[in-house]
């Protein structure tokens, strides 16, 4: 065989190979690797203040900056993906994991999983080294008007993270890779968590699996959002009484009355 007769079979083995392939499933894994690469690079809050507040005008980018983080990434992770799986896919809510699914067994899980939320970071908030690191906008601690927006803006990023993970990859591939999606889509989730301290990298690939093998079983995104975000939202609440208290640090039933008193 002649070499152009060899790379013409290969150039048809290739067409063939192509063919065969799921075109929804690689275009999800092929967007998210995309998503991820652009939050990274213009989704950076540094990038924003060297680039787009002097375009803005922003004399003061801090809380803008946050706001540009955060609404990128639920620009990207969110809106992103459930248009393409929509307008390109024609899926339905239900088959990109926007139903309710079910909603019984979500609600059971989150009424057991909040108050260990609630109590858990309380007893975390009273560290020094953690209300000096939350919540991470430092003045929201200060003016309620500040930690509303700052937290309204931090839970569409969640709904943006959680979803292109446990929503976009997970339901996307599925038809390809079955209950397999749920290892697919905890990869590169623990993979962005690489620089975090060992024991949290670790546990990422716990909660990955763990979290869409979740969203797996009540058919619904929705649920990953509270499950994640709960923490790192409370935790804020109490951090922010506690340094308007002046930074109370007890954990009993007087210094609970003591914050609650500055709302």
């Amino acid at each position: 065989m002649s070499g152009a007769d060899t790379w013409s079979a290969e150039w048809r083995r290739l067409r063939r190979a192509i063919g065969r392939l799921d075109a929804q499933t690689v275009t999800v894994l092929i967007v998210a690797a995309l998503v991820v690469i652009l939050q990274m690079q213009f989704g950076d809050r540094r990038w924003f203040r060297l680039e787009i507040a002097p375009l803005l005008g922003v004399g003061n980018p801090g809380l803008w900056s946050w706001g540009w983080w955060f609404v990128l990434q639920g620009v990207l992770g969110f809106v992103l993906p459930v248009l393409l799986l929509k307008f390109v896919f024609r899926q339905s809510l239900r088959d990109m994991g926007l139903g309710w699914g079910d909603s019984r067994l979500a609600w059971q899980i989150t009424a057991i999983y909040l108050p260990i939320v609630i109590v858990g970071t309380w007893i975390l908030s009273a560290g020094s080294d953690f209300q000096s690191q939350y919540p991470h906008y430092a003045p929201a601690a200060h003016n309620w008007r500040y930690f509303a927006i700052y937290e309204g803006l931090f839970l569409f990023y969640w709904v943006g993270w959680e979803y292109l993970w446990r929503g976009f990859v997970l339901f996307g591939t599925r038809r390809t890779f079955g209950v397999y999606a749920i290892f697919v889509q905890a990869m590169p989730f623990a993979i962005l968590h690489m620089n975090k301290p060992l024991p949290e990298a670790l546990l990422s690939i716990v909660g990955g699996v763990a979290l869409g093998a979740l969203v797996w079983r009540t058919r619904s995104f929705w649920i990953a959002v509270p499950i994640h975000a709960a923490q790192m939202l409370i935790l804020d609440f109490w951090a922010t009484l506690r340094i308007r208290s002046g930074g109370a640090s007890g954990l009993g039933w007087d210094t609970l009355k003591q914050v609650f008193s500055t709302l």
